[in-house]
Order: C-alpha cells, then sequence, then structure tokens
C-alpha cells in the first residue's frame, strides 16, 4: 500500500471524535485513524486500509492480535462470570506464574494499569522505608501519577537533582519530594543516593530506559549503592516484563531489584498490571502483619480481574514455549539491520537505538545513552519518517517500533521495502508555507 483513502464512515467517525474528545484522542496517539479490527501481526482501519502493526497496542499484545489460545482462554472464563471482587483461580494462578517467572518475585498484588502499579511501588517503599523522598531518572516513563510526571519530558531540562513538573494540575509540593539523576552517569546517581540516604524511600529506573539500553554496570552500580543504604531498588517492568526474557529486564540484565512493577504483556491485552517484590516489603499490603500504622491500603474493583488474568496466563504460557524469544528477537535484529543499512546508504543522521523487541531510529548523530542525548534530535525528521511509515502502511509510536511473536516474513519483507522510502522522506526539505 502506498499512500490510503479514507472512507465517508472514518472521515465521520473522526469528526465525531473531534466533537466528543479532548483534543480527538483517547490521550494516546495523535495519529487520526481509526482501528477496527487487528489479526496477528496486522490492524486495519475502517476505511479498510492494512497496517503491519509495530505499535501493539502500546507493547501489550506481544503474541500479535487475536492470538486463537488466549481467546480461548477469555472465551472459556467469560461464561463464568467477569469479575467478582474476590480471588478467583485465573488470578492466584497468574500470581504463581509470576513468582516463578520473575526473580524478585516472592508475592504479588494485582492492579489495573501500569500507572497504578508505579504509584504503588512507591508508595509501598515509602511504607517500608518510613521516609517520602523517589529517586527517579530524568526521561523515564512511570505512568501518570504527580510523581511520575517530573522530569518525564522536560522541554528544558533544569539542574540535577532538582525535578522539572511535565503536566499542568500537579502539586509544587510534590517537587520537594522526587529527585532526578541523569540516566546511564553511575557516579552521578550513586552520589545522589549516598548524600540523600537518610531521606530516601526508594529508587526507581525503567531497566531499559524507553529505549535507551543501560551501560555496562550501571544497574550493578544501583543495585550496590541502595543494599548498601537498604533502600529499595524498584524495576518498572511495565514495558520490558516478559519482553526481554520470561524472567524480564532483570534476568536479561543479571540485577535483582526488591521490587518490580509488570504490565502490558502480563495481561495478554488486557487491563491487567502487578506489583511484586520481596516478602517483607510486600507485607505492607497485609494489615495483620504490619499493623495499623504501616498498612498500605490497596484497593482496585478490577484488580485481578479473572478475564484478563485468563488471557495473562494463557499468554505466559505460550511465552514459555523453547523458541519463542529466540523467534522475537531474531525479527526484531533483522528489522534494525535493515533499517540501519537503510540510514546509511541514504547518509541520513541518525541511528537505531534499542534492543531487538522494541527499538526505533534516533534522529541525531553521536552516541544516544541519556534523555538530553534523545531530547537533541530533529523531530521534524522523526515526523516525516513516521507519516510516510503509515503512507507506507506501517504503523507504529512517535518514537518506538514494538515486534511481536506474530510478525511473519511477509510483515518483514513489506516493511523492510518501506524503509528507504521512509528514510528519503525524513530527508526532504520542508517547504514553507
Amino acid at each position: 500500500m502506498n499512500g490510503r483513502t479514507r472512507s465517508e464512515r472514518e472521515r465521520m467517525l473522526v469528526e465525531l471524535a473531534r466533537r466528543v474528545l479532548p483534543a480527538a484522542s483517547f490521550g494516546n496517539t495523535g495519529l487520526e485513524v481509526v482501528i477496527a479490527e487487528g489479526k496477528g501481526g496486522r490492524v486495519r482501519d475502517v476505511s479498510g486500509n492494512e497496517y503491519v502493526d509495530f505499535l501493539l497496542g502500546s507493547g501489550p499484545m506481544f503474541l500479535g492480535h487475536a492470538h486463537p489460545e488466549v481467546l480461548a482462554a477469555v472465551e472459556a472464563q467469560v461464561p463464568r462470570g467477569t469479575t467478582f471482587f474476590v480471588n478467583s483461580e485465573p488470578g492466584i494462578r497468574l500470581a504463581a506464574a509470576i513468582v516463578d517467572a520473575v526473580p524478585c518475585a516472592e508475592q504479588v498484588r494485582f492492579v489495573s494499569s501500569g500507572t497504578e502499579a508505579d504509584a504503588y511501588a512507591m508508595r509501598l517503599a515509602r511504607a517500608f522505608r518510613r521516609r517520602d523522598k523517589i529517586l527517579k531518572f530524568e526521561g523515564g516513563y512511570h505512568g501518570m501519577s504527580d510523581y511520575s510526571l517530573m522530569s518525564l519530558a522536560p522541554k528544558r531540562p533544569g539542574n540535577f537533582p532538582r525535578p522539572v513538573p511535565d503536566s499542568a494540575g500537579i502539586p509544587a509540593s510534590v517537587s520537594e519530594e522526587v529527585l532526578i539523576a541523569p540516566f546511564n552517569d553511575a557516579a552521578l546517581a550513586a552520589s545522589l543516593i549516598h548524600e540523600h540516604r537518610d531521606e530516601l524511600a526508594g529508587v526507581i529506573v525503567e531497566p531499559l530506559q524507553r529505549l535507551l539500553p543501560p551501560k555496562p554496570g550501571f544497574l550493578e552500580a544501583l543495585r550496590k549503592v541502595t543494599a548498601e543504604h537498604e533502600i529499595p531498588l524498584i524495576f518498572d517492568e511495565v514495558v520490558t516484563g516478559f519482553r526481554l526474557a520470561y524472567g524480564g529486564a532483570q534476568e536479561y540484565y543479571g540485577v535483582v531489584p526488591d521490587i518490580c512493577t509488570l504490565g502490558k504483556i502480563v495481561g495478554g491485552g488486557f487491563p491487567l498490571a502487578a506489583i511484586a517484590g520481596r516478602a517483607d516489603i510486600m507485607a505492607h499490603f497485609d494489615r495483620a502483619l504490619v499493623g495499623d500504622e504501616r498498612y498500605l491500603i490497596q484497593i482496585g474493583t478490577l484488580s485481578g480481574n479473572p478475564v484478563a488474568a485468563a488471557a495473562g496466563l494463557a499468554s505466559l504460557e505460550i511465552l514459555k514455549r523453547p523458541g519463542a524469544y529466540e523467534r522475537v528477537f531474531a525479527t526484531g535484529r533483522e528489522l534494525m539491520e535493515s533499517l540501519s543499512r537503510s540510514v546509511r546508504e541514504a547518509g541520513l543522521p541518525a541511528r537505531v537505538v534499542g534492543v531487538p523487541p522494541l527499538f526505533d531510529l534516533a534522529f541525531r548523530s553521536g552516541e544516544v545513552s541519556d534523555y538530553r542525548g534523545w531530547l537533541a534530535q530533529d523531530t521534524g525528521m522523526q515526523k516525516r519518517f513516521n507519516r510516510r511509515l503509515l503512507e507506507e502502511g506501517v504503523l507504529k509510536g512517535e518514537s518506538k517500533f514494538y515486534v511481536s511473536l506474530a510478525h511473519d516474513a511477509a510483515d518483514l519483507h513489506h516493511t523492510i521495502e518501506a524503509f528507504p522510502r521512509a528514510v528519503e522522506a525524513a530527508l526532504e526539505v520542508p517547504v514553507p508555507a
């Protein structure tokens, strides 16, 4: 497909969205595409245009859309009931599967979104340490809570460790409870943790920050200094959990935190996320163990939803099979190598950043290892590249390719054929209006 036509029905839906939705969207992407269905590694819009899908619902559809075994698990559960607000067998079994898979997980508590999981993980660290401050890394994404939206994407980054709020509506007092460090600077992070050791409740980090891999020794340095001061280290594995390896980034990188958060893949495409960690820390969810003053209340109407848990269990069973991760990594490597080749041949000032299951182009030369390096790229080139890929029938997020187990040889061929044209479009000089 080169270009795409829009049906009257899709135009009507876009106009309706402009009337009833702020910014004409659910708040996720700015794409004026209305998706009707997905199957395997592709989606189709309401006009009938098909796209190779590297957005994957922002990552949950790691097995591809409408996987028959996941659908069968959901269809078996739905007639039995869709929510109960008490324990159910699928939820208990999913918690046990997480404990078996994830190195840091001794116990699990379910919520419905990654934002909730990260907010509770930080609150859990505060309850455990009886301290208030959280250290996070500039550019790290930990959901939509007030604490998480400090120095997520500042256009004018400030001086470390002072945070910059990213959203209207955040109380000014929050800035007094968050410290900011640069990702991949082990010496400065360790220095800040040591300096503020008596104030810190916890340190939260994406082990793979958005698309930026940790430098050798960075995660190990965080583990060492937090352990030395008995400060909980939190890995936000909402994205990386069950994606880089069956045991997540902590298995892939060989560094085990005290607490982790999980989401996306673990719910099989349904709203489910989790906090997992050491039993002595997770004990703060149990009033009988810690008493009223140290008890962390956590209630969610749909937490541990049995339909989502059944989908998650089916997904994990598929990922346990031999060859699953090897296949995803092989697909991702082929795409990364092909994209790098297109960039080199065109002389585009860009480089592929990330790991095979999730990557993208950074539109700048030189190393990109932290948020400020990522911020320095040419966003105009990025937009032109993405726009041309969409015209070529390749759907991706603003700054990420998610690779799935369902992407097949035809999907790869289609995408690799589109890369040179998208790179050429990125290089085009815009005509002044």
